[in-house]
């Protein structure tokens, strides 16, 4: 049986999951600096709560220079130095390398990361697993799947039930 976040009692009771399931999960994204965004900070919840990343959210996006692609594709050995001894983020060697080796796969990619996530969809989740490995680091089953569907390209992201549903479905 499935899961839906919409049911977990964080997302009732925390303020941050409220406001990230009611605005964010599952509405599609325009912007690659905000899709990029989005997969750094999958790629960050792994093995760790996604509360703990939306707590730590406006650190990231202070110490990824706003997820801005080139900037981050432009880090060098000092910026991974900065990274590793910012105790606002999440401080993982492998995860920080991610980061900067997707944004410079991201600025390699034709017409951008949106236009590429475009012209493969729909795929069905194996295949976006084969794909995002084939492209990106760091990115494991659920590190696509969480990052697909909370940008609208798998679908339940939502249950029928969901208010939030029928607003992303009118």
């Amino acid at each position: 049986m499935k899961t839906w976040y919409c049911d977990a009692d964080v997302v009732q009771n925390d303020p941050d999951h409220k406001l990230y399931h009611d605005h964010e999960y599952g509405f599609p994204l325009t912007s690659d600096d905000q899709l990029f965004e989005r997969l750094c900070l999958e790629i960050n919840q792994a093995g760790l709560s996604w509360t703990t990343i939306l707590r730590k959210r406006k650190a990231f996006h202070l110490a990824y220079r706003g997820f801005h692609i080139p900037t981050v594709a432009s880090f060098d050995d000092l910026d991974r130095k900065r990274l590793m001894d910012d105790p606002g983020i999440i401080r993982n060697r492998l995860k920080i390398n991610a980061a900067i080796h997707n944004a410079q796969r991201i600025l390699n990619l034709d017409d951008g990361f949106k236009a590429w996530l475009d012209h493969h969809h729909p795929l069905d989740l194996t295949a976006w697993i084969k794909l995002f490995k084939k492209t990106f680091l760091f990115t494991g089953p659920q590190i696509v799947n969480e990052f697909l569907m909370s940008t609208g390209y798998l679908p339940d992201a939502h249950k029928p039930t969901c208010p939030i549903y029928k607003k992303l479905n009118h």
